[in-house]
């Protein structure tokens, strides 16, 4: 196997394909730190009616991963890829434009149709255009430039965030916008011949697949991979609101946690990611992230129990080893989507097990508070038993296909 080093020098698509992840993500990460803000403060929607907005546009966000996933085995996935960045770019400049619901669930609508259908499509388009061993990592190197461009991008909005003027806001939305209009055009660069290969031009093909809804076991894993998706919902939302009103901790703690988890996956995805591109290694990797997710929510629970000190080393622990599970788990899911999507329907594998993960991802904030902050150690708990029970079906699943 080639290095990652030798393998980024070696492809010229892989980098076209890197520098626009680290293009757009940039952007994203700036934008999505103030969009809130900006809804709220600037454009003076009220609260409540945001959150209905982003609701309803993270449907929309569960569709087009589910459709848009169907489309890649149809038509041009690099046309599409293009079309979506244009969409999005579009739509996030738009943003300036919000005044009242009705338009905020159009432009959010768009920026979600692009950001979760284009997940799918990208997804698709890397089944096709590497080597089945490589895809794994490869998805490790996308998730970790993309973790450093969402870092960078949330630095910069610290610009806006510091002049506090309405136009700052604006300039800032409007330059994510261009940045993905940016990579856009960069995306023109990628060889479309390779990124739209199908069955028959260069691959061994048998009779067609019979797709993944009337593949069972694959429906199921599919949602147990949404279930433990609650995880990403878990730091994002539970994490912060358990630190601030439930343990003794600085508030500013929550910044050094967020900060600690991007950085273990900018070191960490690529080398942990090893040995997991076959199910064999999916269904280890993945019985570990149950465990390091169990444990991880034990610490957290202890932590509101603690002294201020004792609160702070517990609660960086907990994020470390829950980041490890968030590492190992995705490194496990990538394997699992693409080792048993059929060539001739890979697109819609993708776009199934995408869905199941944005659904996991609109559940998230109602399961995290509804047990962890609401119930406090006993939610943890809780937690701890549906991540490892969910990880363990998996492992037995991927057993069951591998030995099938």
């Amino acid at each position: 196997m080639t290095t990652t080093t030798a393998l980024v020098r070696d492809d010229p698509a892989l980098r076209r394909l890197l520098t626009v992840t680290a293009v757009d993500t940039v952007g994203r990460g700036a934008f999505f730190t103030l969009t809130s803000l900006y809804l709220i403060g600037v454009a003076g929607i009220p609260a409540v009616t945001v959150g209905l907005g982003l609701t309803v546009a993270g449907g929309v966000g569960v569709l087009s991963s589910l459709g848009f996933g169907h489309l890649a085995d149809r038509w041009s996935s690099h046309r599409m890829l293009v079309v979506l960045h244009v969409v999005q770019g579009g739509a996030l400049t738009a943003y300036v434009l919000v005044r009242d619901l009705p338009t905020l669930i159009l432009v959010a609508s768009l920026v979600v149709l692009g950001q979760q259908g284009g997940a799918s499509v990208r997804s698709a388009a890397i089944g096709r255009a590497f080597p089945g061993e490589e895809r794994v990592r490869i998805r490790a190197l996308i998730r970790t430039v993309t973790n450093a461009g969402i870092a960078a991008g949330t630095a910069l909005a610290a610009i806006p965030l510091a002049i506090g003027t309405p136009a700052a806001y604006r300039v800032t939305m409007v330059a994510a916008g261009a940045l993905f209009l940016a990579a856009a055009v960069l995306l023109l660069g990628l060889p479309a011949e390779r990124i739209d290969a199908r069955p028959g031009t260069g691959e061994a093909t048998g009779a067609p697949s019979r797709g993944p809804y009337r593949d069972r076991r694959f429906l199921l894993l599919a949602a147990l991979n949404g279930v433990f998706g609650i995880q990403f919902g878990l730091f994002e939302i539970a994490v912060p609101l358990w630190v601030v009103h439930h343990t003794e901790a600085p508030d500013v703690l929550v910044s050094a946690l967020l900060l600690l988890n991007t950085a273990l996956v900018v070191g960490l995805q690529v080398r942990l990611s090893r040995g997991t591109s076959d199910l064999r290694g999916a269904g280890r990797a993945m019985t570990w992230a149950g465990w390091l997710m169990a444990f991880a929510c034990l610490l957290w629970a202890v932590a509101g129990e603690l002294p201020a000190l004792a609160a702070v080393v517990t609660l960086l622990a907990a994020a470390a080893v829950h980041t490890l599970a968030e590492i190992t788990s995705s490194a496990a899911g990538w394997s699992i989507s693409f080792e048993l999507a059929p060539a001739d329907a890979i697109g819609a594998y993708q776009g199934v097990y995408g869905t199941g993960f944005a659904i996991g991802a609109m559940a998230a904030p109602v399961v995290v508070t509804a047990t962890a902050i609401d119930r406090g150690a006993p939610g943890w708990a809780l937690l701890a038993v549906i991540f490892l029970v969910t990880a363990l079906a998996t492992r037995f699943l991927v057993t069951g296909i591998r030995e099938a």
